[in-house]
């Protein structure tokens, strides 16, 4: 940079929130997931298939949960803002099941143009708007920091009442 070039301002928190889109929040946490599970089938395979066991292994099941939990909601806050039906959230969650179908249902979803847009923080002429849903995810989407730490800590919330459940093999024994 020459002396006489001034620096670029930093973004303001409006025009960061406009970089950050549903597309952008969908693809890291979709791309996470499938990562997640390369780490959680990377230490099965060492647990079961060789018997080796180790902190890594508690590990990578804790950090693929918290993701897997992670990308429900994220799924639930994209899909609600981009007025997907309840079907096609409902198949974003279960796609978070098998492993690495996360990334082809984004592939999916980007191809259709249902990612396409920003969050949506005004209210419109569109009925659905005056709806309670509508209005609450507008509020949150105003306070992003809010929401983040409502998403994380409910995240947190989720999983420590799973550890607690403990594997979901046994569940009910």
């Amino acid at each position: 940079m020459n002396p006489t070039s001034v620096a670029p301002a930093k973004p303001s928190p409006r025009e960061a929130s406009t970089r950050f889109t549903p597309s952008a929040l969908y693809r890291v946490v979709s791309i996470a997931e499938a990562i997640t599970w390369t780490i959680l089938i990377t230490v099965m395979v060492l647990k079961y298939g060789f018997g080796i066991e180790g902190w890594y292994t508690f590990t990578g099941g804790l950090v693929h949960g918290f993701v897997f939990i992670t990308y429900g909601a994220s799924v639930i806050v994209v899909g609600l803002n981009q007025r997907w039906p309840i079907g096609r959230i409902l198949f974003g969650i279960v796609t978070a099941i098998v492993p690495y179908a996360t990334v082809p249902f984004d592939l999916w979803l980007e191809k259709r143009k249902h990612l396409v847009g920003q969050w949506r923080t005004e209210k419109t002429d569109d009925p659905r708007d005056a709806g309670w849903v509508d209005t609450l995810l507008r509020w949150f989407l105003k306070h992003p920091l809010l929401l983040g730490t409502v998403m994380i800590l409910a995240v947190i919330a989720v999983v420590s009442v799973l550890l607690i459940l403990g594997p979901p093999g046994e569940w009910g024994k």
